[in-house]
C-alpha cells in the first residue's frame, strides 16, 4: 500500500545548459530550453514524486504528457519544474505540471503515470525480446 493522495507536490529548478537546447537536440534553432527536454523534466520531477512515497519494488512509467510550452528559456537560466499529483485512479497517477522561469511560466499541462511490479514489467519486457510475449 502507498501513501500517494492527491495534493503531494515536488519541485526541482535546473541551470539550462547547451544539451537541454533545442539547438543541441535539433528541434529548433535556437538555444532555448527544447519542448522534449521541459518535458522530460516534468516527467522525471513526477516520477520522483511517486517514487518517493511507492514501496521497494514498485515503480511508475509513464503512459501520457499532454503539456503546452508557453514561453522560451535561454541557455543559462534556472528553470522550475513544479509537478503536483492531481489525481489516483488505482494504478493510474495524474500530475498537473508547470515550469517557471525567474521571469513567467514556460509551461504547464497534465502527465499521467502508472504504478508497475518492477519484477513483473521486467519479466514481460524478457519475454518480448526473445519473442515468447503471448497477445
Amino acid at each position: 500500500m502507498t501513501d500517494l493522495a492527491p495534493g503531494l507536490t515536488k519541485d526541482a529548478t535546473v541551470t539550462v545548459t547547451e544539451n537541454m537546447t533545442a539547438q543541441h537536440l535539433g528541434s529548433g534553432e535556437a538555444a532555448v530550453l527544447a519542448t522534449p527536454y521541459m518535458i522530460a523534466l516534468m516527467e522525471q520531477a513526477s516520477q520522483q514524486l511517486a517514487a518517493s512515497h511507492l514501496p521497494p519494488g514498485q515503480s511508475t512509467v509513464g503512459i501520457l504528457v499532454n503539456v503546452r510550452h508557453l514561453a522560451a528559456t535561454p541557455l543559462g537560466m534556472e528553470v522550475r519544474i513544479h509537478s503536483e499529483l492531481a489525481a489516483v485512479d488505482g494504478r493510474k497517477l495524474t500530475f498537473k505540471v508547470e515550469a517557471y522561469d525567474s521571469a513567467e511560466k514556460v509551461g504547464e499541462g497534465t502527465h499521467e503515470r502508472f504504478i508497475i511490479d518492477l519484477a513483473r514489467f521486467e519479466e514481460r519486457l524478457k519475454r518480448k525480446k526473445e519473442g515468447t510475449l503471448k497477445t
